[in-house]
């Protein structure tokens, strides 16, 4: 070799390792779908979010699909590893088959350099590539101990979003970056509240060290409006043709209730409530009670881990009006003391407990405190309007509270559902809010996503349902209930309750037979 050539690839390979743009755009070749071998010629925004890994240590990138941006990843983990000794590069994903994608498109690359870039290989497989010089890069699939035992150079992340544990694989990882690692975090957006969206919004707010990239479907030369237009024909979605190319988190992920409907209520609904009550000011009121209307208090009860509260809403009945709400973490026997009090002030409400588990406890307690208009639900059976009535009989089909079960959980979300979409129920809690911005659909089941609570949207749910059925069924024999109950004589001779003619002149009031009376404006209410 002359000593001209030798001079020219020796400034050849300076202005390589110096400049990762330069080595991907003359030296690195890509598998283009339609194109096939070609080399990676960057487009400008590739060339500057490659520029923001270089002078970052810290970068996410909210992107929209086919911007090939885990190959420029793959480019700049290869120059990373081809000029620097000892580099450790560890790529995670949902999979493990994922995660080798991105290690194929290093092996590709550096298959096809020229012999004069080309550092010495040690080992190369599916999984990883580890270079003569100390280098490496490995595939794994994220769990929590992914990069726990290692010394991680360069951590890639791909399609960070869609990792259901990734939070857990990041906090192990923290450790082995803190002496000199950096991070590339890459994802479309997939809903809210997960760790990549709350990292991005914190990157946004300079509350982290990672640097922000997004990356939207017009970034990309090649696209225009008549492209974006035909994302929602193929895809057969706009919700997920604007999770794929805008950047969206709103629209994005498997949320039980849209985004846009949450943005609804957010901007036309939500107050600060009026009046905020108890030790820990988490009961909130935003209208007092009104003797002339009826409400309902539904409540959910905490299963008493710690991990969730106890909440409860008080409705207007005829406007499906949010009137207060709590959310706490109250003792069963407590909380059940704060529910009598707040159905009593609110006229009587209709009291309806959920009684799954620790559920009974409360319960068992408003039942000792004597509260009469507590709801009931049929033990088995369908629903009908005569099954309200049934409490007051001997060998009833009824139970205390509202039973959740795989038979009325589908139709309590789908009442949740219809009430929001519709826009027929009144919301002014941000804490509800919140909640439905997390409220996800996993494995065909509507659930708050890892690390939040539900206690509130089930309340609701519940509060919809019960609207829906048991109030309607009530109301549309209200008639009858009242001619019957102001001529009926009920007489049971295997106990000592004697029912007799209404002689009190309120036809919510009926006598006993043991000297009182007993209120039954629950049945007409």
């Amino acid at each position: 070799m002359s000593q001209d050539l030798k001079q020219i690839i020796r400034q050849e390979y300076v202005k390589c390792a110096s400049d990762p743009t330069h080595f991907m755009r003359k030296y690195c070749y890509i598998q283009h779908p339609q194109r096939g071998r070609i080399l990676f010629h960057l487009y400008p925004f590739q060339e500057t979010t490659l520029r923001h890994f270089q002078e970052n240590d810290y970068s996410i990138i909210l992107k929209s699909r086919q911007l090939g941006i885990s190959t420029l990843a793959a480019g700049y983990s290869l120059w990373l590893m081809t000029f620097h000794k000892d580099k450790n590069v560890l790529t995670l994903a949902t999979t493990q088959a994922t995660a080798r994608n991105l290690v194929s498109k290093v092996q590709f690359m550096y298959e096809n350099l020229p012999s004069w870039l080309k550092v010495g290989s040690l080992e190369k497989n599916k999984l990883s590539l580890r270079l003569t010089n100390g280098s490496k890069i490995t595939a794994k699939s994220s769990n929590a101990d992914a990069a726990r035992s290692e010394a991680v150079s360069l951590l890639l992340i791909d399609e960070a979003a869609f990792i259901d544990n990734i939070g857990e694989t990041w906090a192990s990882a923290q450790q082995t970056l803190a002496t000199g690692g950096g991070a590339i975090v890459l994802s479309t957006p997939y809903g809210t509240g997960n760790w990549f969206h709350k990292t991005w919004i914190a990157s946004e707010n300079g509350d982290n060290d990672f640097l922000p990239i997004k990356l939207p479907w017009y970034v990309h030369p090649e696209r225009d409006q008549t492209w974006r237009d035909a994302q929602d024909a193929q895809l057969g979605d706009p919700r997920l043709a604007a999770q794929e190319c805008d950047c969206d988190f709103s629209t994005s992920g498997d949320t039980v209730i849209y985004g846009e409907l949450i943005e609804f209520y957010e901007t036309t609904y939500r107050k600060d409530p009026e009046e905020r009550r108890g030790v820990d000011r988490n009961l909130w009121i935003w209208e007092p009670v009104d003797y002339n209307r009826n409400y309902m208090v539904i409540a959910d009860v905490a299963r008493g881990d710690g991990k969730d509260f106890s909440a409860f809403h008080i409705v207007d009945i005829e406007n499906c009006s949010q009137v207060g709400e709590y959310k706490g973490q109250l003792p069963p026997k407590e909380f059940a003391h704060l529910l009598v009090g707040i159905a009593t002030e609110y006229n009587t409400a209709l009291l309806v407990v959920e009684n799954a588990n620790i559920g009974w406890s409360t319960i068992e307690t408003i039942m000792e405190r004597g509260y009469t208009n507590l709801y009931h639900s049929p033990k088995s059976g369908n629903v009908t309007a005569e099954s309200y009535f049934d409490p007051y009989g001997l060998n009833s089909n009824m139970t205390p509270g509202f039973s959740t079960n795989t038979k009325t959980r589908p139709l309590i979300i789908a009442k949740l559902q219809e009430s929001i979409n519709d826009k027929s129920a009144i919301i002014h809690s941000k804490r509800m809010l919140e909640e439905l911005k997390v409220f996800i659909w996993r494995n065909n089941r509507a659930e708050a996503q890892s690390g939040y609570n539900d206690d509130l949207i089930m309340a609701w749910a519940i509060a919809m349902y019960v609207r829906e059925t048991a109030f309607r069924m009530q109301k549309g024999n209200a008639d009858i209930v009242r001619s019957v109950w102001e001529n009926v004589t009920t007489t049971n001779t295997s106990t000592d309750m004697f029912y007799t003619p209404n002689t009190t002149g309120n036809i919510n009031q009926i006598d006993n037979g043991r000297g009182g009376t007993e209120d039954i404006s629950w049945i007409y209410k």
